[in-house]
């Protein structure tokens, strides 16, 4: 992807304000996808942004403007340190397609093998069958369902859990 103009890269704390400006986006443009709102977010202080990106966050730049975004949020618990949730998953509209949110999984990807990471795990919409479809491509399966996990528009959203086993 970067031979389109496209560079990955872990943000840094100091960066809070392109994470703040590509996760309000995320949340605006794709209401239903996430289980938190733009609200919930807008009214976070800037250490609260700078707090959020102590576990590692991914920007995908496109001239040097946010266009995509992938999280990792790591068990804390020694036992189970060698899992991983993806987190805060958005690809720009007019980029999705491309492959750029399989460079950012990549990137993520490798990122938790260094760590010693062995498992991903996600929750996805099941509103979202692009999503759904995306994921089982890259080797996820859907490991569980939490009935009504979201409540948007007054309608309960069904999340479907998946996880992926990494192989380096």
């Amino acid at each position: 992807m970067s031979g389109k103009g496209i560079v990955i890269r872990h943000i840094s704390a100091d960066e809070f304000d392109i994470f703040r400006r590509i996760r309000l986006e995320a949340l605006r443009v794709e209401p239903s996808s996430f289980a938190s709102s733009a609200e919930d977010w807008e009214v976070l202080s800037d250490e609260e942004w700078r707090r959020r990106l102590s576990d590692p966050v991914f920007v995908a730049f496109r001239d040097y403007q946010p266009v995509g975004v992938m999280g990792l949020l790591r068990q804390r618990s020694s036992k189970m340190a060698h899992r991983a949730t993806l987190i805060m998953v958005y690809v720009r509209k007019d980029l999705r397609g491309t492959g750029l949110a399989k460079d950012l999984l990549d990137t993520v990807i490798a990122y938790a093998l260094r760590e010693g990471i062995v498992q991903l795990e996600l929750v996805v919409s099941a509103k979202n069958p692009k999503a759904i479809g995306f994921y089982r491509r890259e080797g996820f399966s859907e490991i569980g369902r939490i009935p009504g996990g979201v409540r948007y528009n007054s309608k309960e959203i069904d999340d479907i859990m998946m996880a992926r086993r990494l192989t380096a």
